[in-house]
């Protein structure tokens, strides 16, 4: 019941994105561009966290 209920959902997703693409495209392209903005800033946040941890976290 709940791989069911998982297609579902996917299935619902990729019908609102498709959607929202076709209706909207430059909404849609903002909304990638935060998710590649948000995606960049948390690599180079966990890449200052390390180097701050390779040099002994002072």
């Amino acid at each position: 019941m709940a791989v069911n209920a998982k297609k579902a959902a996917v299935y619902v997703l990729v019908v609102f994105v498709l959607y929202l693409i076709i209706t909207d495209p430059e909404t849609a392209a903002d909304y990638v561009l935060v998710g590649f903005r948000g995606v960049s800033d948390a690599a180079k946040a966990i890449g200052d966290f390390m180097t701050w941890l390779a040099d002994g976290g002072k």
